[in-house]
């Protein structure tokens, strides 16, 4: 933990005891000095940022274990004093009682597609946002702006934003060239693109967000990952009757998809979902088969994602090109 700079280190050993703290800089030759010159059974932590990538690839040989973990899920980090030495002795102690939510690093094969997806990401945002302005600068006087018009040579009015759009989508284009070259390199690329309406840039970003499939043991995790897991609550769930516990007859309530999720994912599938139920193919026809049997057109779409999702993880896992029989109801 801590700043670019320097890095806050707390040891802890395995009866909770703080053997060790010391703040070190953010050199690789001096981390791992550090590192070596601990004994004992290594175990790692640190918080995803902008060196975890960096950290993960300079120490997953050298301990036995490394959790990159997740900030957001650091609830007791909140709590007292807030410090880089402190936040490092709470994290040593997480991790030592098994409580850290891990991030997931270890494709180092994939590390440049990871990149190239980042990049086209951030320009795709930029580029959104600059069109955005350039909407709301006509609607600020009245000038009707609806669809791509406003975006031709023939109704210019604001130059300095369009020069920044012109920049913005030559970026965009040379970015995503880049990424369906890289992504060409991948054998997963040609076979995610069989399922319907992923092409080569929506396969492309799969390879660079997931990395591998294996990571995930079922659907409803990768579901969870996407933001497509439903999240419920439930309470008294036991009660006893004539001396005898036996589980509540209750309904559990749903409270909606779960919010710790990868974006683009998400983004990736729901688009997905709303093409394929606007256009004929295999798709389609489960779509309408949902409506048929009386589901709201939201939650038929939500379903057709999940759908998609969990197909485009049978067809990475197995190796197996897309097969229409895996749209039967039974198995959404």
């Amino acid at each position: 933990m801590g700043q670019p700079a320097t890095i806050s280190v707390a040891v802890v050993n395995a009866d909770g005891k703080l053997v060790m703290q010391s703040v070190i800089a953010t050199h690789a030759a001096t981390i791992l000095d550090f590192i070596h010159g601990l004994r004992g059974t290594l175990h790692l932590t640190f918080e995803e940022g902008t060196h975890s990538a960096w950290l993960y690839d300079l120490l997953a040989r050298g301990v036995a274990r490394v959790v990159v973990c997740n900030p957001r899920q650091n609830a007791l980090l909140k709590a007292g004093n807030k410090s880089d030495t402190s936040d490092a002795r709470k994290l040593a102690e997480l991790l030592r009682a098994g409580l850290l939510a891990p991030v997931y690093h270890g494709e180092g094969s994939t590390r440049t597609l990871q990149e190239l997806v980042r990049s086209y990401a951030a320009l795709t945002e930029d580029t959104t946002r600059v069109m955005g302005r350039v909407k709301a600068l006509y609607r600020s006087q009245a000038i009707a702006c609806a669809g791509k018009k406003p975006y031709g040579r023939r109704h210019r009015r604001a130059e300095r934003l369009y020069e920044e759009l012109d920049a913005l989508q030559g970026l965009r284009r040379a970015a995503k060239r880049e990424l369906v070259l890289e992504s060409r390199k991948h054998a997963a690329a040609k076979l995610l693109r069989t399922v319907p309406l992923l092409g080569a840039i929506r396969a492309a970003l799969l390879i660079g967000r997931v990395q591998t499939p294996h990571r995930f043991r079922s659907k409803r995790q990768f579901w969870a990952y996407c933001g497509l897991a439903l999240e419920t609550r439930s309470s008294a769930d036991y009660r006893f009757e004539d001396g005898q516990l036996v589980r509540a007859k209750k309904p559990v309530f749903i409270r909606g998809l779960n919010r710790n999720h990868n974006h683009d994912l998400k983004n990736l599938f729901k688009s997905a979902a709303t093409t394929a139920s606007a256009l004929h193919g295999p798709f389609r026809e489960f779509y309408e088969g949902l409506l048929a049997k009386g589901m709201q057109p939201a939650m038929a779409r939500l379903t057709l994602a999940r759908k998609i999702a969990a197909i485009t993880l049978s067809v990475w896992k197995k190796g197996e090109s897309f097969d229409a029989e895996q749209l039967k109801p039974q198995a959404a």
